[in-house]
């Protein structure tokens, strides 16, 4: 059984059994998608645990824990017809700020998505499109468009349920590859960045950038306290969406 906050993946295989595949000799060491220190991602944090996650058809070994490992070198393979689909069922309602996709089509050539449709609801009862994306061999990670989803007309996804359509592959390919997913919220213990500022992590070791990461109410970059900072002098508390699950 799966602990709780993370998603229950017993059913797709064992982990060791996921296909790897290696860099050959003589070709140029990649920077890894998956590192800790994306600028990209300041202010962010990542909510992957709190969903349930299933796809419409996968190869053996090639399901939700091969697309979710922390490595470009797995995907998922689906096998069947298209639209091939992603779900993301969350267990309450989350406010999603970044959702992205990570596609490789130098390893992947006709197994790469071209034309992908993105819906959410509540349920499948009530799916709508909020987006779309088409691409020609893209490498690295697609960001998924979340402008005017937002209240006001403004970015940022409310939602319990996002769904993920591959339509169309690379050279009109039947199955898919995708290598990655990360949805991402608003971290409100981190103060948000103003625009020109520098991020104060630079330079940091390893180590020291991990610790400052996992102190709750010490800033990285930017100015100003943290909300954890300002409690009981008019500063907000965590929200309850962002603490760990609590099974009932």
């Amino acid at each position: 059984m799966a602990e709780p906050g993370t998603p229950d993946l017993t059913s797709e295989g064992d982990s060791d059994d996921l296909p790897t595949e290696t860099v050959e000799e003589g070709e140029e060491e990649e920077l890894d998608p998956f590192r800790d220190d994306d600028p990209t991602l300041y202010g962010l944090r990542n909510i992957n645990s709190l969903a349930s996650w299933t796809v419409s058809t996968h190869k053996p070994t090639c399901g939700i824990p091969a697309l979710l490992s922390p490595t470009s070198n797995t995907f998922w393979q689906s096998d069947g017809p298209q639209p091939h689909t992603l779900t993301i069922h969350f267990f309450k309602l989350v406010h999603i700020a970044k959702l992205r996709i990570l596609l490789d089509f130098r390893k992947d050539e006709s197994y790469t998505p071209t034309r992908m449709q993105f819906l959410a609801g509540t349920g499948h009862h009530d799916l709508c499109e909020f987006g779309g994306w088409e691409g020609a061999q893209p490498v690295g990670w697609v960001d998924v468009p979340l402008e005017g989803t937002g209240k006001d007309g403004g970015s940022g996804l409310r939602a319990f349920l996002v769904q993920v359509r591959v339509l169309e592959n690379h050279q009109n390919g039947k199955d898919t590859h995708v290598r990655g997913v990360q949805i991402f919220a608003r971290d409100e213990r981190v103060p948000r960045r103003r625009e020109g500022e520098s991020d104060e992590s630079e330079g940091m070791s390893e180590e020291e950038r991990m610790q400052a990461k996992n102190s709750p109410g010490k800033k990285v970059g930017g100015r100003g306290r943290s909300l954890f900072d300002l409690k009981g002098l008019g500063g907000l508390d965590e929200p309850d969406w962002m603490k760990d699950p609590v099974l009932r």
